[in-house]
């Protein structure tokens, strides 16, 4: 399990209207990119885990996957498309203990 010390983005925070990126998105994408390990991301379809350790207990558990997947994607060269099965947790923590969990394998259905 690779584990990040970040605040998870609200996909609320991310858009200004429907195009535009704000700096604070701006801002996540650059911490969360150099935050990632080196990973080798199997071929064919996969499956993600995420845990999302935010503070705000009235977070949705699904707010913050977009924003992340969309760096791990450009951090680790795959497409979304391939991810085939998701598992996301929501761990409700001390404000500044915020972080991101996750692993990404290859999906064996059998």
């Amino acid at each position: 399990m690779i584990r990040i010390n970040v605040v998870p983005m609200s996909v609320n925070k991310a858009w200004r209207g429907r195009r535009f990126k704000t700096d604070i998105y701006k801002v996540f994408e650059q911490e969360v990119y150099y935050s990632l390990p080196p990973l080798t991301i199997p071929d064919g379809k996969l499956e993600v885990y995420y845990k999302f350790g935010v503070s705000n207990k009235l977070s949705d558990w699904d707010n913050p996957i977009k924003q992340f997947q969309d760096v791990l994607t450009k951090k680790y060269g795959f497409d979304d498309r391939q991810i085939h099965r998701g598992i996301v947790e929501k761990e409700v923590v001390e404000k500044g203990k915020e972080f991101i969990e996750f692993n990404i394998s290859k999906w064996n259905i059998y």
